[in-house]
């Protein structure tokens, strides 16, 4: 027995963020679950594995040929939200604020990493803004140094199409004390500063 609970959680630290406790835990609890409780979790491994691809238009994942907020026909289709990955559209649609169409980009430029703009969905999404006549582009890239490089090409590629591009703002998280924060993070929510409402 000690044999397959050990494989287990061996293949259990090579998920992001797990570590030998974690994945022994897990394994444990796994362990005790009901039978088609674990087997469900392990069928939904394998269907995601077989099923998903990315959605022909936006690049998100989806198991069909477009995905679900592609298909929506409520969706505000003069918008796109540009973000790095899938994960993204997920956090951004749990807010509840945003209607419009994304662009998963399936990454952020970093050329000492050899990601170059042909390694990334950007080429399509200059194509999608011309051929729908989007109107505003939201950029929803990380506030880090690819990000923020990422934007910025963005930004001079769509320059001569029209469209309005615009960047998501960050700075201080809701509850924080402004004596905790870095230079940096203050500094962008100065910049991103509006009225009061």
């Amino acid at each position: 027995m000690k044999g397959l609970i050990e494989r287990l959680i061996e293949e259990l630290t090579r998920l992001p963020g797990i570590g030998r406790k974690t994945a022994q835990r897990l394994a444990y609890f796994i362990l005790a679950m009901p039978e088609e409780e674990a087997k469900s979790i392990a069928q939904a491994i394998i269907d995601v594995k077989e099923r998903a691809r990315f959605c022909r238009e936006c690049f998100n994942i989806t198991d069909s040929d477009l995905c679900h907020i592609c298909r929506d026909p409520e969706r505000d289709r003069t918008r796109i939200c540009v973000v790095e990955e899938p994960s993204n559209v997920q956090v951004i649609e749990r807010t509840g604020i945003y209607r419009g169409l994304y662009h998963v980009l399936l990454g952020a430029l970093s050329p000492i990493d050899g990601v170059t703009p042909e390694k990334l969905k950007i080429r399509e999404l200059k194509e999608r803004v011309e051929r729908d006549s989007i109107e505003e582009i939201i950029i929803a890239t990380n506030p880090n140094t690819k990000g923020e490089v990422t934007a910025q090409y963005i930004r001079e590629l769509l320059a001569s199409t029209g469209a309005t591009v615009t960047r998501i703002a960050y700075g201080l998280p809701m509850g924080g004390d402004i004596e905790y924060a870095d230079e940096v993070t203050l500094g962008k929510a100065l910049e991103g500063r509006r009225p009061l409402s």
